[in-house]
């Protein structure tokens, strides 16, 4: 039915730290974790649901992380032509733009940011300066919505995505975790703003995940299981459920996310 399926937001540790690092994860959002956040469980998990592609990343939650945390990235990506890595920053680096080109000479296809974990503003001049420092090369997924904070609402990516309106942004979590209503008014008319759909379907019934997903339009939804919170087996079936053309399932679990940063599946 599904020429491919690309899961386009998994977390990934190095064994040695990633059920600690999983851990940690779900006590900041008070959910019990059901998997220890490693490759080999995620490799495990995907190949039960038929996935063949995932893109791969960590947040860096200190300045020392960065680095060694982009190395990791990118040696497991290299060892796994089945994934594709996404590079962190942290928005008290000082030279942003130096870390920027290594990711992209070492073939990272993303920044990933998180201003909840990172404790920054989206808008804020610590974020400002990492954009700047992009300067549009490559796409910036942003972890988005969180109703216990302010660092990360909705309508602040709507003005991060018209300050640099060239960066193309994905707006993890359909643009709004916890806050999707504010996410629909304020993020569905950027052009420049791509959603996934992790962290999202446990909280909607078939017709609210069709409203959303219309509102944004099929071209501009990946699937992202936010691995390792939940289980793309899971995630499959709530997709299978909603009266989607098979053209439309297709654009949504690979297609879309395969033109975005040109994977290369045919």
């Amino acid at each position: 039915m599904y020429k491919h399926i690309i899961d386009s937001h998994a977390h990934i540790f190095p064994d040695k730290i990633a059920r600690k690092a999983t851990d940690g994860i779900g006590d900041f959002y008070s959910l019990k974790m059901r998997f220890d956040g490693s490759v080999n469980s995620l490799l495990e998990i995907g190949n039960k649901a038929g996935l063949d592609g995932y893109i791969v990343q960590s947040v860096g939650t200190t300045l020392h992380q960065v680095e060694s945390i982009n190395n990791f990235i990118h040696d497991t990506v290299t060892n796994n032509p089945t994934m594709f890595g996404f590079m962190t920053l942290h928005p008290d680096m000082q030279d942003p733009e130096k870390e920027i080109d290594r990711g992209i000479k070492a073939g990272l296809k993303g920044i990933k940011l998180h201003p909840d974990f990172q404790h920054f503003h989206l808008g804020g001049k610590r974020c400002t300066r990492l954009l700047e420092a992009n300067n549009n090369r490559l796409p910036v997924l942003v972890h988005t919505g969180d109703m216990r904070y302010d660092y990360s609402n909705p309508c602040l990516m709507k003005t991060v995505a018209e300050q640099f309106p060239n960066t193309r942004f994905i707006a993890a979590h359909f643009g709004g975790w916890s806050q999707w209503d504010e996410a629909k008014q304020c993020l569905y008319d950027k052009e420049n703003v791509w959603v996934d759909s992790s962290s999202s379907f446990y909280e909607m019934n078939v017709s609210s995940a069709m409203e959303i997903i219309n509102i944004y339009g099929i071209e501009r939804v990946f699937f992202g299981t936010d691995y390792p919170m939940w289980s793309a087996v899971d995630e499959l079936k709530f997709i299978e459920s909603l009266p989607l053309s098979e053209e439309d399932k297709n654009k949504l679990l690979w297609k879309n996310i395969n033109d975005f940063l040109q994977l290369g599946y045919k």
